[in-house]
């Protein structure tokens, strides 16, 4: 594997982010740090969705231009991302100029290929999705299934992009590449979609919409959000319609576009149709997760349950986001809806990250410590049964996010810390040591040790500063490659002292938990 290229989906900055948000920024940054351990070359696009209605009226109503609130707005999301450890490549902004420059470039390659029509048009039009409803879409009150609002009749003449060319060259090209779409059961959903496609309205006229990119040579018009928005993926490397970089032929196509399920029909069938309109390779992955509830109920501003990822933090009194990530990005299978409550936030972090795994690594090291003044002797290295699965799990981790499934992937390396503590239970280190079985004692905590610096390389992508603090603790190379993974990483002699064994995780409820005496990883 020569390079990996990831994204997500850009935000539309019409407010702060929120623990949605956080979620697939999350798995998109555990998902680029695995990669991180498979190949040398990765990157990570995230960014901002800038234009709009929404955009135009909300800074209206604040007495301020869009820009000002595009500014305002995409700073919040690089401060949780950066507060959430979320190591991106690049951060777009759809208001970015090389963007802009290349949209334009782009719709105007459309236009001269006959793929972009002008065309008068009434519809039904939702500004929360900022697209075009069919009826029967709509519920049997006549509102968006999403926003639960009424869509107003809006009639002008805009250019439509053709959609209906590409329906037949989709639904082959999903057909074939079952893969295509994670989880597979939403193919089926998007192939249903795909029976009464229609073309697209793909502008706006500048008498309703003025914040958006303008069509050059009809400054009437606006570029609407799915030329400008979706382009993303491809302006960020560099793509120009006559010549485009190195890096974008470096990088295209894309290995995985990380997304949300509302939004996976633009992905799945508008972004591919623009895509093989300019000549461009589909996508090899578009990965659809589910939403989060809150408490098992939808997110919502007039229920008042928006969580803010920042304030998770913040009201835990967490000084890094490891207990964050690791819960989120485990609170549902592969495509699956998933729920944040704080009960269910303390229990998971402490249950897994401070009494199964941290504690394990804890006790090991304090009984290297007592026993052995923290060295490790060459009669100490032996071979186990556990060194098999430690590397099967390694295999099997690697399967797991080859399709995606970050929350199964995590369950298997749980797994081993669950069977490595039971292995400590059963041979009992601290009666070996009474009987004065010392070598037999040692074994066991090196044993035990060496799985812990697989289970370190193991949980990096989910909690890098666990992570690091546990190799630090066992002098392991974080850097190494999964596929040059060992259980032959522990040197003898001197491992560590009484004094720098610290907990790499303290539970959230603990006394010690707090912002002067938590432990920094």
């Amino acid at each position: 594997m020569d390079k990996y290229y990831l994204t997500t989906a850009i935000d539309y900055v019409n407010g702060a982010p929120h623990i949605g948000h956080a979620y697939e920024k999350i798995l998109t940054d555990i998902i680029a740090k695995h990669y991180t351990q498979r190949c040398d070359d990765v990157f990570f696009l995230t960014g901002t969705d800038e234009h709009g209605i929404k955009i135009q009226k909300t800074a209206a109503a604040k007495g301020i231009s869009p820009k000002e609130l595009c500014d305002e707005n995409a700073q919040k999301f690089k401060d949780a991302w950066k507060a959430l450890d979320i190591d991106y490549t690049r951060f777009i902004r759809t208001t970015d100029e090389d963007h802009e420059a290349i949209v334009q470039k782009i719709f105007k390659k459309l236009v001269e290929k006959g793929d972009i029509y002008k065309h008068s048009y009434e519809g039904l039009y939702c500004s929360g999705c900022e697209c075009f409803l069919n009826p029967k879409d709509l519920t049997e009150d006549g509102l968006c299934p999403d926003h639960l609002k009424k869509p107003e009749v809006v009639k002008e003449e805009n250019y439509f992009f053709k959609l209906s060319k590409y329906k037949d060259a989709i639904i082959k090209h999903i057909k074939a590449h079952p893969d295509f779409i994670v989880p597979q059961f939403r193919a089926n959903e998007v192939l249903n979609q795909l029976e009464d496609i229609q073309d697209i309205s793909v502008s706006r006229a500048k008498s309703n919409v003025q914040w958006g990119i303008d069509v050059l040579d009809d400054p009437e018009q606006s570029i609407y959000v799915w030329i400008d928005a979706l382009s993303n993926y491809i302006t960020a490397l560099g793509y120009d319609t006559e010549n485009p970089s190195d890096m974008f032929k470096k990088y295209w196509p894309v290995d995985v576009h990380v997304v949300g399920k509302d939004i996976l029909k633009f992905h799945s069938i508008y972004w591919p149709a623009i895509l093989l309109a300019l000549d461009l390779p589909l996508p090899k992955h578009i990965f659809a997760h589910g939403w989060i509830t809150i408490d098992e109920t939808k997110m919502s501003k007039s229920l008042g349950n928006v969580i803010s990822p920042t304030g998770v933090l913040e009201s835990f009194n967490l000084t890094i986001p490891d207990p964050l990530r690791y819960y989120m990005a485990t609170s549902a299978p592969c495509g699956r809806d998933g729920n944040y409550s704080d009960d269910d936030f303390k229990e998971k972090v402490n249950a897994h990250l401070a009494n199964s795994m941290g504690n394990l690594l804890n006790r090991t090291l304090s009984m290297l410590v007592k026993y052995f003044d923290g060295e490790v002797k060459e009669e100490f290295k032996a071979d186990s049964d556990l060194y098999k699965l430690a590397l099967d799990t390694v295999k099997k981790v690697k399967t797991h996010f080859d399709f995606f499934e970050i929350s199964e992937a995590a369950q298997e390396i749980v797994q081993l810390v669950d069977v490595t503590n039971k292995y400590v239970t059963d041979n009992a280190p601290w009666t070996l040591a009474k009987e004065e079985k010392m070598t037999e004692c040692g074994q066991v905590l090196t044993t035990v040790l060496e799985i812990m610096c697989v289970v370190s390389a193991l949980i990096y992508p989910y909690c890098p500063n666990i992570a690091k603090e546990m190799a630090r603790q066992l002098s392991f190379d974080l850097n190494t490659k999964l596929d040059d993974l060992t259980c032959n990483n522990i040197k003898t002699g001197k491992l560590i002292t009484k004094e720098e064994i610290k907990p790499v995780f303290l539970r959230v409820d603990s006394e010690l938990a707090d912002k002067s005496q938590k432990v920094k990883a």
